[in-house]
């Protein structure tokens, strides 16, 4: 059990990041992020972890969420934003083809942040690793400055000897296919900011709920995608951005057209629609971010693994087109919005 400072000890106040050292939050945080894993040789406490992969090429990616940018706290627990922050980086593994192997957390906090809310992210963290088969190895702590935190996440996969699936190998005659969900963590921030415009009641109720629960934690197919590269898939890439920005990166580093079918839409929109309506559901299904599911390009002579269901072809050209038709790029972007 930590032991708080005299002061902090008296006071019926939250404790906070400034009632403890470094030393002592860390006593507190990890053993709630604690997973034994083979692999692991050496864990947290030393100056770095050591991991014993199978092979010597290892995916490495990184991803960060910032407070007011990323999660608003009148929205989102702890829980969900410590959950998001590793979808967002096993995706990218996923994405390669790789296994998770491991995960490197770093915290940089306003001192006045409370403990409370940091182990709520720590478990979060944790339960969303430990679901993927994947130790967190370690990390950094910091000060930030007033009101702000930043949860950042560097995470490992092991390829297990394979080669890694690229964005660049997608070629005219291959099928397109997506593993997971599309457009509902943008409705759920769309639900989050601008509501709806009457109450809704029954059904559609409870999708609302959980349009909003994909977009506070999102859950990527983590194991789809190790999946699809034993099948033979020849890019792939993780829908961080929009189905449709997405797409056309896969598209531009292959020097192809992906051509995706409305009619294989249609399921997601529906779902959206009761909701939102239509229009709104188009748009978050084509360019709805933070979805985190899987894209991936497959010969067409492959049968599609898993829950990979296709939603188009890949042609001659350039660009994304929806029904034979330029669909215009539309998505997330850091800076543009």
């Amino acid at each position: 059990m930590t032991m708080l400072p005299a002061d902090a000890a008296r006071t019926d106040r939250p404790t906070r990041l400034r009632d403890l050292s470094e030393e002592e939050l860390l006593s507190v945080i990890m053993p709630v992020m604690r997973y034994d894993d083979e692999r692991m040789v050496v864990g947290p406490g030393d100056d770095a972890a050591v991991m014993g992969l199978s092979e010597g090429r290892v995916v490495i990616t990184t991803d960060a969420m910032v407070r007011g940018v990323d999660w608003r706290d009148d929205w989102s627990s702890g829980i969900d934003v410590g959950r998001k922050v590793i979808a967002q980086n096993l995706g990218d593994v996923a994405a390669m083809g790789a296994v998770p192997a491991g995960v490197v957390v770093t915290l940089l906090a306003d001192p006045d942040t409370t403990v409370e809310w940091v182990v709520d992210v720590s478990t979060g963290i944790a339960a969303a690793a430990a679901a993927a088969g994947c130790p967190v190895l370690g990390g950094d702590l910091g000060c930030a400055g007033q009101g702000a935190v930043v949860v950042s996440v560097t995470a490992l996969g092991d390829l297990q000897g394979r080669r890694a699936v690229l964005r660049s190998g997608a070629r005219p005659g291959d099928v397109v296919a997506v593993s997971g969900s599309l457009g509902r963590s943008g409705a759920g921030l769309t639900l989050l900011t601008e509501g709806v415009s009457s109450p809704l009641t029954g059904r559609w109720a409870g999708v609302a709920r959980e349009l909003i629960e994909t977009h506070r934690a999102p859950v990527t197919p983590v194991h789809a995608g190790p999946c699809a590269a034993v099948a033979g898939a020849r890019a792939m890439i993780d829908i961080s951005d929009g189905l449709v920005r997405d797409a056309g990166r896969v598209a531009a580093a292959s020097g192809v057209c992906l051509s995706l079918n409305s009619a294989a839409l249609t399921t997601d929109v529906d779902l959206i629609a009761g909701v939102l309506g239509v229009d709104t559901a188009w748009e978050m299904v084509l360019g709805g971010g933070e979805e985190h599911s899987l894209l991936a390009i497959f010969p067409a002579e492959v049968s599609l693994p898993g829950d990979f269901r296709c939603i188009g072809a890949v042609s001659p050209g350039a660009g994304v087109q929806l029904d034979g038709a330029p669909c215009v790029m539309r998505g997330w972007d850091h800076f543009a919005g």
